[in-house]
C-alpha cells in the first residue's frame, strides 16, 4: 500500500508504503523516486538491527538522484512498523525470512520490469547471503555484514562492553520488560525481545548462525548466486575481515568482491560500523558504490 508523497527536494519525492507481513503486523517504510523522470532500476535497502530507517535517507536520496527507485524500511518491532512489545516474539531470523523477502517481493510489484538491485546492511545483508529477497536481483551490496561473535569484536573494552550488552543487561531487560530497550542500553534503538535473544544466542557461538541447526545456513548461503559486493571499514570493531569472511566463505556458488576501506581513504576521522550512510562519504565512498551497482546493471544488458 502506497500511503502519501512528499517532496523531500527538488528533484526525489518520497512515498510512504505500508506492508502486511506474513508473520502478522506491518512493514512501514519509504520509497524514493527522481520527480521528473522514471526510474531505470529499483534498490532495496535491508536495514541493520536496531537501526532506524532515517539513517538511511541520505544514501537513499543519493541514489534516488542518480535515477533509482529507493525502497527503505523498518523491520517489524522497530520504528515506524509496530512497537517492540507488541512485536516481542519477532525473532531475527523472522526478519531475514520474512520482513526481508515481503520488502523485496512488495517492490518488484510496484516496479515491474525493471532491473532489481539490494543493498544489505549487517542483518539486512545475512538476510541476502541466506537467500532472502535475493530472488531477481542483479546485484547485491553487503555494508559491514560480520558473523557477530562477541569473542571476536576488536579491542578490550568493545568486547566487553558488547558482552555486557548482548549476554547479560540485553537478555534480562528483554525478559522483564518485553522488549530489548536498546535506546538505553547504548545499542541503537528499542526492538523486540525474542530477536534480542536470538542474537545473544547466535554471539556465543563460534560460527555464529552457521551454528545453529536450524537456520540450515550453510546449506543456504551455497545456494545464493547473485554477485556481491562485501565491503567493509579498518576501524569497525565487530565487522572485522576475518568476520566479514566467515560470512562471504559460505557464499560458494556467488561471485563476491571484497573491498576494505579506511577512513583515510576518504579524509574522514571515522566510519565504523554505521559510517558508510552519513552523508559527509557522499562524494568519495557513494559513487564507488552506485559505479559497482551501474556495472551490475550493464552485465545484465549483455
Amino acid at each position: 500500500m502506497l500511503l502519501m508523497g512528499n517532496n523531500l527536494s527538488d528533484t526525489v519525492t518520497s512515498t510512504d508504503l505500508a506492508i502486511s507481513s506474513r508473520g502478522g503486523g506491518q512493514i512501514c517504510g519509504t520509497v524514493r523516486v527522481l520527480s521528473d523522470a522514471d526510474p531505470r532500476a529499483l534498490v532495496v535497502i535491508h536495514p541493520a538491527t536496531a537501526v532506524p530507517e532515517r539513517l538511511y535517507s541520505g544514501f537513499s536520496d543519493y541514489l534516488a538522484e542518480q535515477g533509482f527507485a529507493v525502497v527503505t524500511y523498518d523491520y517489524r518491532g522497530t520504528g515506524r512498523s509496530g512497537t517492540p512489545k507488541g512485536n516481542r516474539t519477532v525473532r531475527m531470523r523472522d526478519w531475514m525470512d520474512q520482513d526481508v523477502p515481503d520488502v523485496a517481493d512488495w517492490a518488484a510489484a510496484q516496479f515491474p520490469g525493471l532491473p532489481r538491485l539490494a543493498v544489505g546492511h549487517s542483518v539486512g545483508a545475512h538476510a541476502l547471503a541466506l537467500g532472502s529477497g535475493v530472488a531477481g536481483l542483479e546485484g547485491v551490496v553487503s555494508i559491514a555484514s560480520h558473523a557477530g561473535v562477541t569473542a571476536t569484536v576488536r579491542g578490550m573494552a568493545e568486547r566487553a562492553k558488547v558482552w555486557l550488552i548482548l549476554s547479560a543487561a540485553g537478555p534480562l531487560a528483554s525478559k522483564v520488560l518485553g522488549y530489548m530497550p536498546g535506546s538505553k542500553l547504548g545499542l541503537g534503538e528499542d526492538f523486540p525481545a525474542e530477536a534480542m535473544l536470538e542474537w545473544s544466542r547466535w554471539s556465543k557461538l563460534p560460527g555464529y548462525f552457521f551454528d545453529d541447526p536450524t537456520m540450515r545456513a550453510a546449506e543456504r548461503a551455497a545456494s545464493v548466486t547473485v554477485p556481491l559486493l562485501s565491503v567493509g571499514f579498518s576501524d569497525d570493531p565487530w565487522a572485522t575481515p576475518q568476520q566479514i569472511e566467515a560470512i562471504t566463505e559460505h557464499l560458494v556458488a556467488a561471485d563476491v568482491e571484497r573491498r576494505t576501506y579506511s577512513p583515510a581513504d576518504f579524509g574522514v576521522p571515522a566510519i565504523g560500523h554505521m559510517g558508510f550512510f552519513r552523508r559527509g562519504l557522499r562524494e568519495g565512498l557513494w559513487p564507488e558504490a552506485v559505479e559497482w551497482l551501474d556495472a551490475r546493471l550493464e552485465t545484465d544488458k549483455r
